[in-house]
This record gives C-alpha cells, structure tokens and sequence, in this order.
C-alpha cells in the first residue's frame, strides 16, 4: 500500500507540472510526461510514451474548452493544422528509420535555435488574429505538417512548432495560437491511444491518473497565460523550448547508444 501511495503521489505531481504547462504554453506536455514516467515509475519509453498519449487527450480537451470559452480557438485552423500533422508523422517515422539516431536530437535542437532567434525578432501581441483565406490554408497545412513530422522523427511536436509557428507566420496572439494548438492535440492523443491500444502497451491507469490531474490543472496554467504579459509569455515559453532541447538531446543521445524505437508522442 505505501508503495501505490507513493506511486499516485508522484503521477499526480507529473500530472500538475504536465497540466499547468499545457495550459500556461498550448503544449500536450509529452515530452515532461515521458521521461517522467521513465525515471520515478522505471516504465519504458514504449509504454511511457503510449500512456503519456493518454494522458494528453483530457489536458488538451479541458484546455481547449478554456481557451475557447474566452474566443481563443481559430476551429478552420485547427482542422487544417490536424490534417497536415496526420500526413506529416508518417514521413517522419520514415525519416526516423533513414537519419541515424545520432543526428535526430541535433535536428531538433537547430530547429529550436531558429525559432527561439525568431521569437525574440517578433514583437508579440495578444490582438493578433488569423484572417483564413488560401494563403493561410497553405502556411496552416505546412505547419501541421512540420509537427507531424517531428513528431514522428523526434517524438515531439504540437505546441512547440505550431505555436510559434501560428505567431511568426500568421500573426496570431499568443492566446489564439496557444488555444488553436490545444484542439489540434485532441484527434492528434485520441488516435495515437487507439492505435496504442492495439499493440497493448499502454497502461491506462497510468495515464488516466495523470491526464485527469493535468485536465484539472490545465485551467490554471491558462489563466496565468491570460494574465502574464505577452513578451513575459514569450520568455517563459523560450525557456520552457531551452528545457525541452536539453530533454530531447539527453534522450535522443541515449537512444543513440541503445536504440529503441518508440511510440510518437504529442508535445
């Protein structure tokens, strides 16, 4: 009994950390959830992704609904970033099997450099809104499909591409972008579960406990979100993109030393 005590003891405390960033940032908070779970429950990045998929579905759903209550949600632009992320994560699985695994986290970690040098020569705003039209559809599409791709390669996507990504390229406010990125996330965790189901290895009760925790505390990251200046928003999310780097690096440079391949994951 002390033992699953201190089990739920810590997924509820990855669940609020998980929570308060998903909603604080727009991001999924798979790539905390993950090496959580590695760490404090030994699982392995197999099962620690799949559940982490699980997870994410009730944050991304109950921060969606948050955001949407306050007219922060573009619903065309989520549809369109959704289908070019389902036609992106297969071409990065295919690259995953052609990059050696020495060169992924770097990948990653560039990219990261490019949009944090982009971030900071962007005035960012909170009025910012997305005007959909063929142009936007297009720059949308390949939005979704970068997150797709990278997710496939690396393991990581969703808020971390297709926030800045709404903010450099369209315009959109910080709130638009992060609410937009949210709903992405709900069909993008949903069908990744599924077909997680299937291979059987997912451990639900796992990610049940840390996505109702996360669904709870996901209001709060986005109402400090609501109330933070947008450039303190973009240094926040700058040094949450740095924590991100430094956890895809360590991870994919283990992984290149003992492959194992993985379930993609939603960040």
């Amino acid at each position: 009994m002390r033992s699953r005590a201190a089990q739920l003891t810590v997924l509820v405390a990855i669940g609020i950390v998980a929570g308060v960033l998903s909603g604080l940032f727009g991001v999924g908070g798979g790539v905390i959830v993950v090496p959580a779970l590695m760490a404090f429950l030994h699982m392995d990045q197999r099962s620690a992704s799949a559940s982490s998929l699980v997870a994410i579905a009730p944050a991304a759903v109950v921060g969606a609904i948050t955001y949407a209550v306050q007219g922060e949600v573009h619903w065309l632009a989520a549809l369109t970033l959704a289908i070019g992320s389902v036609v992106g994560a297969p071409i990065g699985s295919r690259l995953l099997r052609a990059i050696p695994l020495r060169v992924l986290p770097w990948i990653f970690v560039g990219f990261i450099v490019v949009v944090l040098v982009s971030l900071f020569t962007n005035v960012p705003t909170r009025e910012g809104d997305v005007h959909f039209g063929p142009i936007e559809a297009v720059v949308l599409l390949g939005i979704g499909l970068l997150a797709g791709v990278l997710s496939g390669l690396i393991g990581v996507g969703g808020g971390v591409v297709i926030v800045p990504g709404m903010e450099l390229a369209l315009g959109a406010g910080d709130l638009l972008a992060k609410g937009t990125s949210l709903l992405t996330m709900v069909p993008t965790s949903v069908s990744g579960t599924v077909a997680n189901l299937r291979r059987g290895v997912v451990d639900i009760r796992v990610g049940l406990t840390v996505g109702i925790t996360a669904a709870v505390c996901s209001p709060i990251g986005a109402f400090i979100a609501g109330v933070v200046d947008p450039q303190v928003g973009t240094w926040m999310f700058a040094g949450f993109l740095v924590v991100v780097a430094v956890i895809v690096l360590r991870r994919g440079l283990r992984k290149a030393s003992k492959p194992d391949p993985q379930v993609g994951e939603v960040a």
